[in-house]
């Protein structure tokens, strides 16, 4: 699995590349060299893309957990958790567990954590936030882990509105598009939902 992932980055490393008629990078520095390059520009513009989105409407496109997903989507783009199916599934479940311990300990009207501290309540709500988005993860078979830290911001006060989900989720959506237009790009057959499992031996193939 290792070795296939890391032939994996470099398809999506030598296929942007190619496009972009920047070979005679390969040929020139080592491989891990322009793949660390790589994600340093790769990661850094899907972030800069919501962030500007974020400036320019005033809204929370942006936030900490979109950080480790960016990651994954391109160090890892064909395993389960980079699939769109489960970055949207996993965020959203975090998301909406973050707001039902917020709600279960009276804390959706509470200042920030980060601005009051930590009492009883806000343990009890991180707690059951962070637990039933791990639990419901695996039940649904939606594993994403950086969506556990969307748990977390929400339950901790950082993004405690209802109404700011919608928002929360276009940011994940527009970091998606991104990962799917590169990877594409780039000949990896990024799937369009879910990742399907490849059998021992056989090309993964996405749908």
């Amino acid at each position: 699995m290792g070795l296939r992932n890391e032939k994996l980055r470099w398809q999506l490393v030598s296929g942007v590349l190619r496009a972009l008629h920047l070979e005679r990078l390969m040929e020139r520095y080592s491989p891990r060299l322009v793949m660390s390059l790589f994600n340093l520009l790769n990661s850094g513009l899907s972030i800069a893309l919501v962030a500007a989105l974020a400036l320019v409407t005033q809204q929370a496109f942006i936030f900490p957990s979109l950080g480790a997903t960016a990651f994954i989507l391109f160090h890892v783009p064909l395993a389960q958790p980079a699939s769109p199916r489960n970055v949207l599934c996993g965020h959203l479940v975090g998301a909406i567990m973050g707001l039902a311990g917020l709600y279960l300990f009276g804390l959706q009207d509470a200042p920030s954590a980060f601005l009051t501290g930590v009492d009883p309540a806000r343990v009890g709500a991180v707690a059951v936030a962070m637990g039933l988005t791990g639990s419901l993860m695996v039940a649904f078979n939606v594993v994403h882990p950086p969506a556990g830290a969307t748990a977390l911001i929400v339950s901790l006060g950082l993004m405690p509105s209802p109404e700011q989900l919608p928002v929360l989720m276009a940011g994940v959506v527009l970091l998606l598009m991104h990962a799917f237009f590169m990877n594409r790009l780039a000949g990896i057959p990024y799937p369009l939902w879910s990742s399907r499992p490849a059998a021992s031996g056989a090309p993964v193939r996405a749908g």
